[in-house]
């Protein structure tokens, strides 16, 4: 190589450091960029589903009309033989294929499965089928995401991060929510917070919504009046509310998770039939009385919420609508499951809060509060994403009068599922389609363990640096190893070779090396210590609080702390 093409290590590490600086401000000018891709798209992807209902199945659904028993059946069909032969990835909600394309493909999701996601979801959502559109938005926007970092040639370590970039700008266009689209991402995608992917994925979130609100404005999703709290009995009722929610997802829950795996056991013959089947009986539902199960169903929560339908009929399109769903999503249909969760959430809690106004009428609270309340509930039981539901709720409204019976429902409701259901739904279907991703629930829930779990007590003498190295080597004849206090504060740990040629009065401090053993204090995790060690052959760990002396680790104490929390102990 010419030497006038070498730099000095000084210069080669400003170099790097500068080129690292400029991948991340490409990183998040692409965040940017990606946000506002997703965001167009998933307008497109709202405006012909809403072209496509219309076409399909007229301006307003009524009960008595045989296209809303053979238009979802044809189209089912249609989807199931495009999605063996031409889009073999676009099944499911979309969500899981994302924690995949980040876990198992290194950010891989194809430019034909967005193709496909966007096709055959509008198409069966558009038809009838009991889907959602938020699921399949996640799942694009991650697919724009992968497209434009291979594109740029962004390096392995970022284009890995890009998928959940791109997932929560699709998401928020979506719900036209950016706070509940970023928490739902890092809760249930990513599963952890980073400092530098979170600033681009509320840039990425942000973007899509500034687009997505240009086209619909910045109105809230749903209105409802102000929630005034003024007899404490209130709380009791959402708190029922709570408890029922988390009964409903579970029955949601185990009826997929036993209909998913048995739909996929029988034949391909029959396999192929199942979407066609599936859009038969949800149009049957729809032809017999009630179209309201079919689609997103965001006209009937609205109506819910206004007080449309008595409490007996509510708890009737719950029910159904549970039905619909399960059938839809596990026949193999490209859908999501946000908006028919929104939707039972809803249909539930207005039914406790009509409920309510009969046999209660002394308390104040809204059929549209309690329906809103219900949303949120189900979301946070079945989709087990519970900071997630409570912004979800307060972003849809725009109400923040509502947050305490949100919180108090939610934590009721999640509580209750994690319970009755240990396995949360999207880990149910990552085991049952043969994938192992990480739980992000577990994640959550981890008790990682820390330095003051394998702190041992000082064993080794403890000298000034300012000792002579006679004293040293006096109290070193037995450990042959010696915690050095430095004057700054810091620690050394001596080796007795290190000082054995030295003269008796030669002070300690000049026999160290520079180096300096690491701060470490009691909280911090057992991997914080374990690249150190092998340089120490112990570790002083120190109290934040004066920096007084804890106690020492050690590899082999780490180690068997380690061991004795894998067996259970």
């Amino acid at each position: 190589m010419n030497k006038a093409t070498q730099g000095t290590p000084e210069e080669n590490q400003l170099d790097a450091r500068q080129m690292r600086q400029r991948e991340e401000r490409l990183f998040l000018l692409l965040s940017i960029f990606i946000g506002v891709i997703a965001g167009l798209l998933v307008v497109s992807f709202r405006m012909a589903i809403e072209w496509l209902q219309v076409l399909l199945l007229g301006s307003v659904s009524e009960p008595h009309h045989l296209r809303l028993i053979f238009i979802p059946a044809a189209i089912g069909l249609g989807i199931a033989i495009a999605t063996r032969y031409v889009f073999p990835n676009v099944r499911g909600s979309g969500v899981n294929q994302t924690k995949a394309a980040l876990y198992i493909h290194n950010g891989y999701i194809s430019f034909r499965t967005v193709i496909g996601k966007f096709l055959l979801s509008a198409l069966a959502i558009g038809s009838g089928h009991s889907l959602g559109p938020e699921d399949p938005s996640l799942q694009i926007g991650a697919g724009v995401a992968s497209l434009v970092s291979r594109r740029v040639g962004i390096s392995r370590r970022k284009l890995r991060i890009f998928a959940p970039v791109g997932a929560a700008a699709g998401l928020a266009a979506a719900f036209n929510a950016p706070i509940s689209a970023i928490l739902f991402v890092i809760e249930e995608v990513i599963g952890q917070w980073s400092a530098a992917v979170l600033g681009s994925v509320v840039l990425s979130a942000v973007a899509s919504v500034v687009v997505a609100r240009s086209f619909w404005g910045a109105e809230p999703m749903f209105r409802i009046p102000e929630v005034v709290l003024r007899d404490p009995r209130e709380l009791l009722a959402y708190a029922v509310l709570g408890f029922a929610g988390g009964v409903a997802a579970l029955i949601f829950a185990k009826t997929i998770g036993w209909l998913h795996p048995w739909l996929r056991q029988q034949s391909p013959a029959l396999r192929i039939l199942q979407p066609m089947l599936a859009g038969l009986i949800v149009g049957g539902i729809g032809y017999f009385g009630f179209p309201q199960v079919m689609g997103a169903g965001y006209d009937a929560i609205d109506q819910a919420m206004h007080s449309q339908y008595t409490w007996e009929m509510l708890l009737i399109l719950a029910g159904l609508k549970i039905a619909a769903t399960s059938l839809s999503f596990s026949s193999g249909t490209p859908g999501g499951m946000f908006a028919p969760t929104l939707f039972i959430g809803a249909t539930l809690g207005a039914a406790l809060g009509m409920f309510e106004k009969k046999f209660f009428p002394g308390l104040n609270g809204s059929i549209g509060s309690y329906a809103l309340v219900g949303m949120g509930v189900l979301f946070a039981a079945f989709l087990r994403a519970p900071l997630t539901s409570v912004f979800m709720v307060l972003e849809v409204s725009q109400n923040y009068s509502i947050v305490l019976p949100v919180i108090l429902a939610n934590t009721i409701a999640y509580t209750l599922s994690r319970s009755l259901q240990p396995v949360p739904i999207f880990e149910l279907l990552t085991k049952q389609g043969g994938m192992v991703l990480p739980s992000m629930e577990e994640i959550r829930e981890e008790d990682e363990l820390r330095l003051e779990d394998a702190l041992e007590p000082v064993t080794v003498p403890v000298v000034e640096d300012s000792s002579n190295v006679g004293d040293a080597m006096h109290v070193m004849e037995q450990n042959g190893v010696a915690l050095v206090h430095c004057a700054d504060g810091r620690w050394y740990v001596m080796q007795r070779d290190e000082i054995e040629n030295a003269g008796r009065d030669t002070l300690i401090k000049e026999r160290m090396h520079g180096e300096r053993t690491p701060v470490l204090y009691p909280d911090l995790p057992l991997a914080k210590a374990l690249p150190h060690l092998e340089r120490w052959d112990l570790l002083p760990v120190v109290s934040r609080a004066g920096g007084a002396l804890e106690g020492v680790v050690t590899l082999p104490g780490l180690m068997k702390r380690d061991h004795n929390s894998l067996s259970g102990d």
